[in-house]
């Protein structure tokens, strides 16, 4: 097996593809600026977070030398420490290239979860940006509604279902926002 076959292979926890996290981005892009004006946010401070949907997994990037680098037979719980770098990496490869601190602290924090259980500084209810809340969400749901290399899409009543199951994870009143933002598009 070539390297490039390893990579892309479906057992594997993370096949970088430049084309989906682009979409994926846009995706989420989108829906938190969507979200933060349905909060009654600002328009600065939904552009700001428009610009960080666009870069939130920017870190990913930094994650591909170690990921093509692996070796045969991969350590799939490595990888899942390393995964769960790249809010860090994200932020640390954008904070000096002068975007604001709404833009690094939602992409640093975007992988919290409002019970505390997230990461990378287990973060809880409101000490979480609000830039991170609404990315947490956007971000999941543009996951969910994605094919991708190990499952198909789900259906968006299939995906407000599994995120009513994880609710925990959440903030009411943003994802209250984000089910009226996504209920108003269909």
């Amino acid at each position: 097996m070539t390297q490039e076959e390893e990579i892309k292979s479906p057992d594997r926890l993370l096949e970088f593809d430049l084309s989906a996290e682009l979409n994926h981005g846009i995706a989420v892009s989108n829906l938190a600026y969507a979200v933060a004006k349905e909060l009654g946010q600002d328009e600065e401070f939904c552009y700001q977070l428009a610009i960080a949907g666009m870069l939130h997994d920017i870190g990913k990037l930094k994650l591909t030398g170690y990921i093509n680098g692996q070796e045969n037979d991969p350590l799939l719980i490595e990888e899942l420490k390393y995964v769960r770098m790249h809010s860090t990496l994200g932020y640390e490869e954008l904070k000096d290239q002068d975007y604001s601190e709404t833009v690094l602290q939602s992409i640093l924090y975007h992988h919290e979860n409002y019970d505390g259980s997230g990461y990378p500084s287990n973060l809880s209810g409101d000490s979480i940006p609000l830039g991170a809340r609404i990315l947490r969400v956007c971000d999941v749901y543009a996951a969910l509604i994605s094919d991708r290399p190990y499952r198909k899409a789900f259906d968006v009543s299939s995906v407000i279902e599994l995120m009513i199951d994880e609710i925990k994870n959440f903030d009411m009143e943003v994802f209250l926002a984000f089910q009226r933002v996504v209920h108003d598009n269909k």
